[in-house]
Protein backbone atom coordinates (compact mmCIF):
# COMPACT_ATOMS: atom_id res chain seq x y z
CA UNK A 1 0.00 0.00 0.00
CA UNK A 2 1.29 3.55 -0.90
CA UNK A 3 -1.25 5.43 1.38
CA UNK A 4 2.10 7.70 2.66
CA UNK A 5 3.42 8.23 -0.61
CA UNK A 6 4.84 12.05 -1.38
CA UNK A 7 5.13 13.63 -4.63
CA UNK A 8 6.85 16.79 -5.23
CA UNK A 9 6.22 18.44 -9.00
CA UNK A 10 8.68 19.96 -11.11
CA UNK A 11 7.07 22.85 -13.70
CA UNK A 12 7.28 21.06 -16.65
CA UNK A 13 4.17 18.51 -15.37
CA UNK A 14 2.42 21.30 -14.51
CA UNK A 15 3.31 23.32 -17.80
CA UNK A 16 2.89 20.31 -20.06
CA UNK A 17 -0.34 19.35 -18.68
CA UNK A 18 -1.50 22.94 -19.04
CA UNK A 19 -0.36 22.90 -22.73
CA UNK A 20 -1.99 19.98 -23.64
CA UNK A 21 -3.55 16.43 -22.47
CA UNK A 22 -4.69 18.08 -19.32
CA UNK A 23 -5.80 21.86 -20.08
CA UNK A 24 -8.14 23.79 -17.91
CA UNK A 25 -10.79 23.60 -20.43
CA UNK A 26 -10.27 19.81 -21.45
CA UNK A 27 -9.54 18.40 -17.79
CA UNK A 28 -10.39 20.50 -14.81
CA UNK A 29 -10.57 17.46 -12.83
CA UNK A 30 -6.32 16.78 -13.24
CA UNK A 31 -6.08 20.41 -11.35
CA UNK A 32 -9.01 19.36 -8.81
CA UNK A 33 -7.30 16.18 -8.22
CA UNK A 34 -4.07 17.93 -7.40
CA UNK A 35 -5.66 20.39 -4.57
CA UNK A 36 -7.67 17.80 -3.28
CA UNK A 37 -4.24 15.48 -3.10
CA UNK A 38 -2.25 18.12 -1.66
CA UNK A 39 -5.03 18.92 1.26
CA UNK A 40 -4.39 15.28 2.07
CA UNK A 41 -0.08 16.40 2.41
CA UNK A 42 0.16 13.70 -0.94
CA UNK A 43 1.04 16.77 -3.76
CA UNK A 44 3.44 19.89 -3.81
CA UNK A 45 5.45 21.58 -5.40
CA UNK A 46 8.40 24.38 -4.33
CA UNK A 47 8.76 28.30 -4.22
CA UNK A 48 11.41 27.84 -7.00
CA UNK A 49 8.96 26.13 -9.16
CA UNK A 50 6.45 28.51 -8.75
CA UNK A 51 9.01 31.44 -9.61
CA UNK A 52 9.48 29.51 -12.84
CA UNK A 53 5.66 29.05 -13.66
CA UNK A 54 5.33 33.12 -12.38
CA UNK A 55 7.71 33.95 -15.18
CA UNK A 56 4.76 33.18 -17.96
CA UNK A 57 1.86 34.90 -19.00
CA UNK A 58 -0.85 32.45 -18.67
CA UNK A 59 -3.70 30.80 -17.07
CA UNK A 60 -1.08 28.28 -14.99
CA UNK A 61 -0.02 31.73 -13.54
CA UNK A 62 -3.43 32.30 -12.73
CA UNK A 63 -4.25 28.91 -11.04
CA UNK A 64 -0.71 28.88 -9.09
CA UNK A 65 -1.42 32.56 -7.89
CA UNK A 66 -5.39 32.94 -7.10
CA UNK A 67 -6.52 28.69 -7.15
CA UNK A 68 -3.90 26.87 -5.52
CA UNK A 69 -3.43 28.12 -1.96
CA UNK A 70 0.19 29.21 -1.09
CA UNK A 71 0.70 26.25 0.81
CA UNK A 72 1.39 24.50 -2.41
CA UNK A 73 4.75 25.82 -3.11
CA UNK A 74 6.39 24.78 -0.38
CA UNK A 75 9.57 26.83 0.78
CA UNK A 76 13.16 26.14 0.39
CA UNK A 77 14.95 27.79 2.89
CA UNK A 78 15.52 25.22 5.13
CA UNK A 79 18.81 24.66 5.85
CA UNK A 80 18.67 20.72 5.27
CA UNK A 81 17.22 21.43 1.88
CA UNK A 82 20.20 24.36 1.02
CA UNK A 83 22.61 21.63 2.21
CA UNK A 84 21.30 18.90 0.02
CA UNK A 85 21.55 21.38 -2.96
CA UNK A 86 25.02 22.49 -2.34
CA UNK A 87 26.13 18.41 -2.33
CA UNK A 88 24.08 18.23 -5.83
CA UNK A 89 25.88 21.58 -7.61
CA UNK A 90 29.32 20.51 -6.38
CA UNK A 91 28.52 17.11 -7.87
CA UNK A 92 27.51 18.53 -11.33
CA UNK A 93 30.55 20.87 -11.15
CA UNK A 94 32.63 17.87 -10.86
CA UNK A 95 31.55 16.02 -13.36
CA UNK A 96 33.37 16.02 -16.92
CA UNK A 97 30.67 14.90 -18.88
CA UNK A 98 28.85 18.09 -18.42
CA UNK A 99 29.53 21.13 -20.38
CA UNK A 100 30.00 23.99 -18.62
CA UNK A 101 26.98 25.82 -19.74
CA UNK A 102 24.86 22.91 -18.28
CA UNK A 103 26.93 22.96 -15.20
CA UNK A 104 25.92 26.95 -15.37
CA UNK A 105 21.91 26.44 -15.96
CA UNK A 106 21.78 23.41 -12.88
CA UNK A 107 23.29 25.64 -10.45
CA UNK A 108 20.62 28.92 -11.62
CA UNK A 109 17.51 26.77 -11.78
CA UNK A 110 14.62 25.46 -9.71
CA UNK A 111 15.77 21.52 -10.66
CA UNK A 112 18.08 20.99 -8.04
CA UNK A 113 16.29 22.43 -5.39
CA UNK A 114 13.34 20.41 -6.36
CA UNK A 115 15.94 17.22 -6.00
CA UNK A 116 17.06 18.15 -2.86
CA UNK A 117 13.64 19.21 -0.96
CA UNK A 118 12.51 15.64 -2.41
CA UNK A 119 15.53 14.34 -0.88
CA UNK A 120 15.22 15.81 2.58
CA UNK A 121 11.56 15.24 2.78
CA UNK A 122 11.00 11.72 1.41
CA UNK A 123 9.13 12.90 -1.38
CA UNK A 124 8.83 11.04 -4.93
CA UNK A 125 10.19 13.79 -7.41
CA UNK A 126 7.45 13.90 -10.81
CA UNK A 127 8.87 15.06 -13.73
CA UNK A 128 8.56 14.67 -17.48
CA UNK A 129 12.31 14.07 -17.73
CA UNK A 130 14.24 11.09 -18.63
CA UNK A 131 16.61 9.42 -17.55
CA UNK A 132 20.08 10.07 -19.76
CA UNK A 133 23.67 9.11 -18.18
CA UNK A 134 25.00 10.56 -21.64
CA UNK A 135 24.00 13.52 -21.87
CA UNK A 136 26.03 16.64 -21.72
CA UNK A 137 24.24 19.77 -22.96
CA UNK A 138 21.53 19.67 -19.98
CA UNK A 139 21.64 18.54 -16.03
CA UNK A 140 18.13 15.88 -16.38
CA UNK A 141 16.46 15.98 -13.07
CA UNK A 142 16.37 11.76 -13.00
CA UNK A 143 20.52 11.87 -13.45
CA UNK A 144 20.71 13.79 -10.73
CA UNK A 145 17.92 11.73 -8.60
CA UNK A 146 19.91 8.44 -9.34
CA UNK A 147 23.04 9.86 -7.85
CA UNK A 148 21.51 11.15 -4.79
CA UNK A 149 18.66 7.80 -4.53
CA UNK A 150 15.63 10.23 -4.98
CA UNK A 151 13.01 8.21 -6.12
CA UNK A 152 11.09 9.68 -9.67
CA UNK A 153 7.97 9.13 -11.40
CA UNK A 154 6.33 10.69 -14.74
CA UNK A 155 3.05 12.09 -14.15
CA UNK A 156 1.05 8.91 -14.71
CA UNK A 157 2.77 6.64 -12.43
CA UNK A 158 1.84 9.63 -10.27
CA UNK A 159 -1.69 9.46 -10.68
CA UNK A 160 -2.20 5.54 -10.61
CA UNK A 161 -0.48 5.77 -7.07
CA UNK A 162 -2.84 8.47 -5.96
CA UNK A 163 -5.48 6.36 -7.57
CA UNK A 164 -6.66 9.54 -9.67
CA UNK A 165 -9.41 8.87 -12.60
CA UNK A 166 -11.07 11.30 -14.78
CA UNK A 167 -14.31 9.95 -15.73
CA UNK A 168 -16.53 11.25 -18.46
CA UNK A 169 -19.65 11.93 -16.83
CA UNK A 170 -22.74 10.76 -19.31
CA UNK A 171 -25.17 13.44 -19.98
CA UNK A 172 -28.62 12.61 -20.17
CA UNK A 173 -30.53 13.78 -23.00
CA UNK A 174 -33.79 15.26 -23.05
CA UNK A 175 -36.33 13.86 -25.19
Amino acid sequence: MNAGRRFVLDANVLMQARRSYYAFDICPGFWNALLQQHRSERVSSIDKIKNEIDAGRDDLKDWANETAPSSFFKGTADKKVSDAFRDMVNWVQGEELFLPEAKAKFAAVADGWLVAFAKVNGAILVTGEVYAPECKTEVKIPNVCVEFGVKYVDTYEMLRDLKEQFVLKTRKRKK
